[in-house]
């Protein structure tokens, strides 16, 4: 399928810089790339709110008076498409399921990912995806969350490529030529420092919304 750009959503305040995180690029002995951030603290966001927040990211939402997807209002330029392409034992997005993510960094189009991955872990200290070729982990991506005194400090780390034989004469070489360049490392720190900065912007009100309706409605049911 041929994705393209959508039209940029509406912003409650400026995107973080770059600069707001601690960032890392390095190249591993075996030539797969490492990439770090220790962000911004995410300022009134708590570790169950994005707990909460990818378990529910496939729903719509009000924002800026219209409906969107969640996923377009968490990067308002880069993100075009997420879909559940496989659903947890529940029936929903835990460890188990899979996300397809659709992105462009930089709202770059030549930096465009089209990626499904499976989630191994999700729950109120983060989130760990990874994609495998052939039983081999050629991508991986963590989250993690912790409570600190104004909000959530999250951090994250992700790997592109194997750190193998395999990996150095084969995957690596290919990955990076073809599926994600060094200058998408770079284009994907600034991209996830934005994104994980939004949260600020939105988060705690769609979560304070969502639960305070999940109350009334069991009200009205024990009625």
């Amino acid at each position: 399928m041929s994705w393209s750009l959508l039209p940029p959503r509406p912003l409650a305040g400026p995107l973080k810089p770059l600069h707001s995180a601690q960032t890392t690029f390095r190249r591993l002995p075996r030539g797969s790339f490492e990439l770090t951030i220790a962000h911004d603290t995410v300022r009134g966001v708590t570790p169950a709110m994005l707990e909460w927040w990818f378990r529910h990211i496939g729903e719509p939402m009000q924002y800026q008076g219209q409906q969107y997807p969640r996923y377009l209002v968490w990067h308002p330029v880069d993100h075009i498409h997420w879909a559940l392409a496989r659903p947890d034992a529940h029936g929903g997005a835990g460890v188990g399921s899979r996300f397809r993510i659709v992105e462009a960094f930089g709202g770059d189009a030549r930096q465009l990912v089209d990626s499904t991955e499976d989630v191994v872990k999700l729950d109120s200290t983060g989130i760990r995806l990874v994609r495998r070729v052939l039983g081999v982990e050629v991508f991986s991506l963590e989250h993690w969350f912790a409570a600190g005194a104004e909000g959530t400090r999250y951090t994250s780390r992700m790997q592109v490529g194997h750190e193998s034989r395999l990996g150095q004469f084969v995957l690596n070489p290919l990955l990076q030529r073809r599926v994600f360049t060094a200058r998408m490392g770079y284009a994907w720190l600034r991209h996830n420092v934005e994104e994980v900065g939004n949260f600020e912007q939105f988060l705690p009100a769609l979560y304070a919304t969502e639960h305070a309706a999940a109350a009334r409605g069991l009200v009205a049911a024990g009625g």
